[in-house]
């Protein structure tokens, strides 16, 4: 949890007596100007506080904290400021949604005590964010597991529609990443309500019939329904319910739910390419020719192949898996029956059933596993990234 704090102002007699007064008592930086403001957030960032000047040039403070509070919601916003106009002032208070605003010239222990509360208001947030976030993982992991049981392959491919959202949002550094996690990982759970041979006819590439098509296109918006009265998850629901939709979303759809959609949606339409049999560069080549996907998303899939391709593959029975690893090819029992689709990873959950398939009916042994990545181990005297 960062306790860092960026103060900005244009005056840099003004960043000078910051650094002299508080540089001993908190983790401080500054930046001359709105500009250099919002690059340090960007490129030096996270900062549990933001403190600004009102009036600066080319851009004022209000500008620059309401930027900020859009880019960095978890960032403090304080405003320091000798400017006296109160049309401002109350535009810094309701765009920036700043949680304190001082007059200059302001006591050094009056400023101190107010970037502690803010330090302490951050701490309130990041923490609280972060158990939600955890709390909804888990409960999420649980259902997860539960549609891994029920339908194996529908499960293997909101795992690999996962992994591919987990990269692109990680390349990109998306803020609200949880969500569209969360969002991956239930983005088939309404598959449930689908008969097993239309899902059995598309996992195999085989033409639909209209009336197919449009039940499989309707599984998204039957696993909104099942969300949308999970509290916290009001956005994760309409990210699901919208994955299936080319182009803008309707008017009004908040910013989350429109780049997780776009997410869910090359995600899905790569998956199945590659799926029906493409290679990396074709199924990317097809979907850059369409002209419907974000081309930002598209190159950061190039990167996120190249990954998975890279891991090694063995072939081993139930007894030697482990958590972590990812199945390279169905797994089934001696009776035929499916227990894990491609793509799955294997969870504790997954290989007490395997193992218990394994002392009853049988499995179908070895399986075709991909390794997990191993950590980078530096080498005795290679320079350290980015020296």
């Amino acid at each position: 949890m960062t306790k860092r704090i960026l103060c900005v102002d244009d005056d840099p007699n003004v960043l000078k007596a910051f650094e002299r007064q508080f540089r001993k008592r908190f983790d401080l930086h500054t930046a001359q100007g709105p500009e250099m403001g919002l690059q340090a957030l960007s490129n030096d960032g996270p900062f549990a506080v933001v403190v600004s000047d009102l009036r600066m040039p080319v851009m004022d403070g209000v500008e620059f904290l309401s930027r900020a509070r859009q880019n960095w919601p978890d960032t403090i916003r304080i405003v320091l400021s000798g400017q006296s106009d109160l049309n401002m002032a109350i535009a810094a208070v309701n765009e920036g949604n700043v949680f304190q605003f001082l007059s200059k010239p302001c006591p050094a222990e009056m400023l101190a005590r107010a970037l502690e509360a803010a330090l302490d208001q951050h701490r309130l947030i990041t923490a609280e964010r972060e158990l939600l976030e955890d709390t909804l993982r888990a409960s999420i992991g649980v259902m997860s597991e539960i549609l891994s049981l029920a339908n194996p392959v529908a499960f293997s491919r909101a795992q690999r529609i996962r992994r591919y959202v987990i990269h692109i949002a990680r390349h990109l550094n998306l803020t609200g990443q949880w969500q569209y996690e969360l969002a991956a990982m239930l983005s088939q759970i309404g598959c449930a309500a689908v008969s097993p041979d239309v899902l059995e006819k598309y996992y195999d590439a085989q033409p639909l019939d209209a009336r197919e098509a449009s039940i499989l296109l309707s599984q998204g918006r039957v696993g909104q329904k099942l969300l949308a009265h999970i509290p916290r998850l009001e956005e994760v629901a309409e990210i699901v319910g919208n994955q299936s939709v080319v182009g803008n979303l309707p008017e009004g759809t908040g910013n989350t739910v429109s780049i997780g959609s776009g997410l869910l949606k090359v995600a899905i339409d790569f998956d199945q390419l590659l799926m029906s049999g493409a290679n990396t560069d074709a199924a990317l080549s097809q979907m850059r020719e369409r002209g419907s996907y974000d081309p930002s998303f598209l190159a950061a899939l190039e990167q996120v192949q190249v990954q998975q391709e890279a891991r090694e593959v063995r072939r081993l029975g139930v007894a030697a898996l482990r958590a972590g690893m990812t199945t390279n090819s169905e797994v089934r029992s001696r009776t035929g029956l499916l227990l894990m689709g491609v793509g799955q990873e294997l969870t504790s959950a997954a290989i007490t059933r395997l193992q218990t398939f394994a002392l009853t009916t049988g499995v179908v042994e070895p399986i075709s596993v991909r390794m997990p990545h191993a950590p980078r181990v530096p080498v005795a005297g290679a320079p350290e990234a980015g020296t």
